[in-house]
């Protein structure tokens, strides 16, 4: 969170996340509207608007995000940590930092992909977030960091898209 807004509202947290799952499968690839590889992962990322769990009356707007990690290259990668930037309409700007994904820290050998879906709310009705994953190869213990790219949190109760 900003040194502006210090107190603590709704967190990512808040979204009851689904658990990740791995496969080696590439054939169930997702549709993806965000995508970037960095050092052979790929992170692909795709928001929904909650409508059913949004009060837009109440400022209270909630998205899913569906991210897919996919370890292209020829080493054993694992996920350690996250960190998340979420900027509301406003200009707000929330850090969140944490162990793992959905409570896992996925281990993927060549060619696999671990998937999952979290949210977020905010009191606007659009905005956006981009992060990075903190990767180790357990192999050297060398640790590198993976971008999330920035996706857009759109909804039908903005005023026009901007993102």
């Amino acid at each position: 969170m900003t040194d502006e807004d210090p107190k603590p509202e709704r967190r990512p947290t808040d979204i009851r996340p689904r658990a990740g799952r791995r496969s080696a499968d590439a054939s169930q690839a997702a549709r993806e509207d965000y995508s970037r590889t960095t050092r052979e992962v790929r992170v692909s990322v795709r928001s929904f608007f909650l409508a059913d769990q949004s009060q837009p009356d109440d400022n209270h707007f909630v998205w899913a995000y569906h991210i897919r990690i996919e370890n292209l290259g020829g080493s054993t990668v694992r996920l350690l940590r996250r960190t998340w930037q979420i900027t509301d309409a406003r200009g707000r700007t929330q850090h969140v930092h944490g162990e793992g994904v959905v409570g896992e820290q996925p281990l993927l050998e060549p060619g696999e992909h671990f998937e999952y879906t979290s949210g977020t709310p905010l009191d606007t009705p659009s905005g956006f977030m981009v992060g990075a994953y903190h990767m180790i190869l357990p192999a050297t213990g060398e640790n590198f960091d993976v971008a999330i790219p920035a996706f857009s949190l759109d909804s039908p109760h903005q005023s026009g898209r901007v993102h």
